[in-house]
């Protein structure tokens, strides 16, 4: 009698649960796709692209003035003392060492900029997400990249990118 009593509480709390469980909405959206094609991620990616160009477009002007440096040295080698040809290469050595740190102190600001840039984005989502879970009664947002296989329904990428759109003209990091 006593496990027939148990058994009946059993079932009945397993579908009970089951029933509350199932009461949950859950979504995943895709972070990435939102900062590469939101108006504001555009605009920030477009400046990042055009900065790094700016930076290799220096590099290889540099590059090809200490490699024509370099040849008229070599061909001045037979020509001037060692004295002389020994001080002008380590002139060279030193623009170069100058010049690669001028380049990695651009590039480590470059990265430091794109760092604050995806906090500042992150920080703007999470107020829309808030939102909109709060609006949609939905009790878990999760990212894309740490699911395997879902359901595409369950995919609100494209109402949060509106919803970034709509609230997000640009990002800005000071």
């Amino acid at each position: 009698m006593f496990k027939k009593i148990l058994s009946i509480i059993f079932f009945l709390f397993f579908f009970s649960s089951s029933n509350v469980y199932s009461q949950e909405k859950l979504v995943f959206i895709d972070i990435n796709y939102i900062f590469s094609n939101s108006e504001a991620g555009k605009k920030i990616n477009k400046e990042i692209l055009n900065e790094n160009k700016k930076i290799n477009s220096e590099f290889s002007k540099f590059q090809k003035k200490i490699d024509s440096e370099k040849e008229t040295l070599l061909t001045q080698k037979n020509v001037l003392s060692d004295e002389e040809y020994e001080k002008k290469l380590r002139e060279l050595e030193k623009n170069f060492n100058e010049y690669n740190s001028i380049i990695n102190t651009k590039n480590r600001d470059l990265n430091n900029f794109k760092k604050k840039v995806r906090l500042e984005f992150s920080n703007n989502l999470n107020k829309i997400l808030e939102d909109y879970s709060k609006k949609n009664s939905i009790s878990m947002i999760l990212k894309k990249e740490n699911i395997l296989i879902g359901k595409t329904n369950l995919d609100a990428t494209n109402d949060v990118l509106v919803l970034f759109n709509k609230n997000v003209k640009k990002i800005s990091v000071k």
